[in-house]
């Protein structure tokens, strides 16, 4: 058994360490997602792989058997989610997980400076930040589409969970630093369950379950960057403080989603969030994506 390559996210840095990180950072996410359109509230690179998975569509060899259960209940769980199948589950779980993401962009695009208007690397970092988080929740549409689900339809949350999402990215860095780089991790730890979950589910549909995988892998390669990023905010004392965090955050975070609770161990989850340490990303993942330079063994 080898050493390991990397140590926690969890691990101390210096200020100047965290400095030259969010250089080498800028650097990176310039390469990585290319041009921002900002209009558009897309990345250059980002759009032309969307629009290739699109005009190379795949489709089930056998249709789901009840589409209309996905509708009935991606938005609020209508039926008992023990009578649904797994791959049902695993689509409305996936939607609902993706429109929490979705309002919570919304939310920060008019609040976060916009390119002209920001004059640090990090107000910079931050706004293409938000425009890949775009490109993600148009992924996660397409994912759903190669399943055939043709009429997804994105509905707002209640009005109260939409002014808390609008009012989250007014609040002062020291308070908002550690809740916003434990949401990137919990979405790094859900995306690995939700690879696993694809190849165990559509063992019969090779087409489909390759191309769900090449468009998660979209998704986790820039969240996997992101962890990094949003760790490089926090002081010592802040990180002490998200790790505190791991267990309330992913608890009241999927408890909002009950098919994660049928579908994954949420205590395994909460453990693997407070041991990660970039060791379990695959060497292809971490080619194409960012790890902060203290992170490395």
């Amino acid at each position: 058994m080898g050493s390991a390559k990397f140590l926690s996210v969890f691990s101390p840095a210096s200020k100047q360490q965290r400095q030259d990180n969010f250089e080498n950072y800028w650097e990176f996410t310039q390469q990585h997602g290319g041009e921002l359109f900002e209009d558009n509230k897309d990345l250059a690179k980002k759009q032309a792989k969307l629009a290739h998975f699109k005009a190379n569509p795949v489709s089930l060899r056998t249709a789901l058997a009840d589409p209309d259960a996905f509708y009935r209940n991606c938005v609020d769980m209508k039926d008992d989610p023990q009578s649904l199948d797994k791959i049902t589950l695993m689509l409305t779980g996936m939607y609902k997980f993706a429109r929490h993401e979705w309002v919570g962009i919304k939310g920060a695009w008019d609040v976060v400076p916009n390119m002209a208007n920001s004059h640090t690397v990090e107000d910079k970092i931050s706004r293409v930040h938000l425009a890949e988080e775009f490109c993600h929740w148009r992924l996660f549409d397409e994912m759903l589409r190669t399943f055939g689900l043709e009429k997804v339809e994105w509905v707002p949350l209640s009005p109260g969970k939409e002014w808390i999402y609008e009012q989250f990215p007014k609040v002062p860095g020291f308070l908002m630093d550690s809740p916003a780089f434990v949401t990137e991790l919990m979405g790094v730890t859900y995306y690995f369950y939700l690879d696993r979950l694809i190849d165990e589910l559509l063992v019969d549909e090779p087409e489909v379950r390759i191309r769900l995988k090449e468009l998660l892998d979209e998704i986790t390669i820039d969240e996997i960057a992101h962890v990094g990023q949003r760790r490089n905010f926090i002081g010592p004392v802040g990180i002490k403080v998200s790790k505190m965090l791991v267990k309330p955050f992913y608890k009241l975070f999927f408890a909002d989603i009950p098919e994660v609770g049928i579908l994954f161990d949420i205590d395994q989850m909460i453990k693997d969030g407070e041991a990660f340490d970039f060791n379990e990303v695959p060497d292809y993942m971490v080619e194409r994506s960012w790890i902060p330079s203290y992170c490395k063994a």
